[in-house]
């Protein structure tokens, strides 16, 4: 299975799909392509020195979320791409990918959803002064973070935790819970070899 990962920032979390792919945690997986939309995000480094191709955009270089979406949806097309990553991909997806890529698209994101959804969840969490914070994966849909859920792992706060050291536990969270979703979903899903969008 062919997946591209859409990053905006560090892209630790693409890195560590790549490595899972060739360290024999991902087997059936491929990385094929990063999708960026920041040019001074280091996701790309990473890519370039992985030897993973990566589709930089600018959306201001655009006249709507279709447009830009249209092209990223070419490129996905030509690299024959199975299956989408978001991770740490600032943008909502519009309905052009959301049509190309029904059901084949997940998301991970920095909180117990559907508490503190959208950006900056990690600090929303830590300024609230909730006890109990995670990680979840869940399928996209057209909302901010409002797709049904796959997994979810809890980190507690501790008394001598900071916001430095919280980010730093959640951050070692989503690498573990990404690749296990992803191990499941590589195990129990066909794709669609009509390439109507669906996994089966």
């Amino acid at each position: 299975m062919r997946i591209a990962v859409f990053a905006s920032g560090s892209g630790s979390n693409f890195e560590t799909i790549v490595q899972a792919t060739r360290d024999g945690r991902l087997p059936s997986l491929e990385v094929a392509l990063l999708v960026c939309d920041q040019a001074k995000a280091y996701a790309i480094e990473r890519a370039e020195r992985l030897g993973i191709p990566v589709f930089l955009f600018s959306a201001k270089e655009y006249s709507s979320k279709d447009a830009f979406e249209q092209e990223i949806l070419a490129q996905l097309k030509h690299l024959k791409i199975d299956f989408i990553v978001l991770a740490g991909y600032m943008r909502l997806i519009g309905n052009v990918l959301l049509t190309g890529y029904q059901g084949r698209m997940i998301n991970l994101h920095p909180s117990l959803l559907p508490a503190f959804p959208g950006k900056n969840a990690i600090r929303q969490a830590w300024e609230y002064g909730v006890k109990v914070m995670g990680v979840t994966v869940h399928y996209v849909d057209e909302g901010m973070d409002t797709g049904p859920i796959i997994d979810q792992e809890v980190v507690f706060v501790h008394e001598k935790d900071t916001k430095e050291s919280l980010e730093q536990k959640i951050h070692a969270v989503e690498h573990q819970l990404l690749i296990r979703v992803l191990q499941h979903i590589s195990k129990t899903a066909q794709i669609d070899v009509e390439g109507n969008g669906h996994l089966i």
